[in-house]
């Protein structure tokens, strides 16, 4: 296996402030992002990847070349295979100076934090913290996010390179390697040159639960509402202020509370408000809209186009703008009709010994959008759970399964190629 096991380089790679942000004019969105894809670099090269690169956005690329003989590269190409994983951590909460908290042979229960008593991971709100009693787990200290989402599928797809390259018995195609920026803030493939990579199908790593796969995720729009009144000193504000603020509480009120994610699960779809930004004279809300048919966001904006209606007579003096932003689109929509790419994934999982299934994301992936560009791009687990907030924990043998899960996925490409 690899010199290093997967929770090592999680750890070192954890340690690594990469958070992104949300509406900065740079990409990568954080300058700090490349603190760790410049280590990265060096660590691909290091494992004597020769054409590992960086380009002028960020993405880090490298090839693991084909290690076939080539009695078996004569009965045709293998299709070149991808793995991708994301660097940046969720805006949501802090990723400076995270404390990577090792809970060796977790004995079942809740998890008090110790950088802050008052986080806690409940058992009751984590059903598969029991499925790890007497194994590894890793948790923040809880004044932090942990960065299982991604740096989990980092240090997979690492792991897994290094033992391809130290263990030439392990057959395989060429394996097309990619590492992102700015996934979190839903930017992730803005600049991914899919011809630049190289590959005819990839795998992001950046699921959760070990032997959940995922061909299928929201389609995604962001519904961007601008409320405009006036501001006058309070003082004299009668008859004259118009309160943005106000008005953006009526619309916030109004919103459906049986179609939140509080109050959703499965493919239902959901309506989010998640940024706030104003004051009297100028009020700006993001809202997420999700649903795993895209047909759906016109319904949900309709919803919202509703609402507004609703409050504009309330607030006749301010003026109210409603944006609607495309993100990205269910990726089963794209997968197109060649099964090897989910079979294989399938397959692999069983040799890892796990008992795979197909879950539906409830939110997107890189590959969400790579699948639409035409690169097919499911998705497969980590080990994480709990992501963006300082409740979030890694099961270490989970992480393990992905790594042997990829390795079975690059060797069954070779055997179903060659046979």
């Amino acid at each position: 296996m690899s010199k290093d096991s997967a929770l090592d380089r999680f750890i070192r790679y954890a340690k690594i402030d990469t958070q992104s942000k949300d509406d900065s004019d740079t990409y990568p969105s954080t300058a700090k992002q490349r603190d760790l894809l410049d280590l990265l670099l060096r660590e691909l090269k290091e494992l004597g990847l020769k054409d590992a690169r960086m380009d002028e956005h960020g993405y880090v690329m490298a090839t693991l070349p084909s290690n076939l003989p080539a009695s078996l590269e004569s009965r045709g190409r293998i299709p070149r295979i991808g793995f991708i994983a994301h660097v940046d951590t969720s805006p949501s909460a802090s990723g400076a100076n995270v404390k990577p908290q090792i809970i060796r042979d977790y004995k079942g229960g809740d998890i008090v934090l110790p950088g802050d008593p008052s986080v806690v991971i409940l058992e009751s709100e984590n059903p598969e913290l029991r499925q790890n009693i007497g194994g590894t787990i890793v948790t923040s200290d809880g004044t932090t996010l942990l960065g299982a989402d991604d740096k989990a599928g980092v240090a997979i797809i690492m792991t897994a390179a290094d033992t391809l390259v130290h263990n030439p018995a392990l057959l395989h195609g060429d394996i097309k390697i990619a590492f992102t920026p700015d996934e979190e803030v839903g930017a992730g493939t803005k600049y991914f040159d899919q011809k630049e990579f190289g590959a005819d199908f990839a795998y992001t790593v950046d699921g959760d639960t070990p032997g959940e796969l995922n061909k299928e995720t929201f389609s995604a729009n962001l519904a961007v509402i601008t409320v405009h009144g006036r501001n006058i000193h309070p003082g004299s504000a009668k008859n004259i202020m118009v309160n943005s603020i106000r008005a953006m509480a009526d619309i916030i009120a109004r919103m459906p509370k049986d179609a939140a994610p509080e109050t959703t699960e499965g493919y239902e779809p959901y309506i989010h408000p998640y940024i706030i930004d104003g004051e009297e004279a100028r009020t700006t809300l993001k809202v997420l809209l999700r649903d795993f048919h895209t047909a759906g966001l016109e319904v949900l904006k309709k919803k919202i186009e509703s609402i507004i209606a609703d409050v504009r007579p309330l607030h006749p003096k301010a003026k109210i703008d409603l944006q609607i932003i495309e993100q990205y689109r269910n990726m089963e929509d794209f997968m197109g009709s060649d099964t090897r790419l989910l079979d294989i994934m399938w397959e692999a999982t069983k040799r890892a010994g796990l008992e795979p299934k197909w879950v539906p994301i409830r939110g997107g992936t890189d590959g969400s959008r790579l699948t639409e560009k035409g690169l097919p791009t499911p998705n497969l687990f980590t080990g994480g759970q709990n992501y963006h907030g300082p409740t979030e924990w890694l099961s270490v043998q989970g992480m393990q399964k992905s790594v042997e899960t990829v390795l079975h996925i690059a060797q069954l490409w070779a055997e179903m190629g060659s046979a």
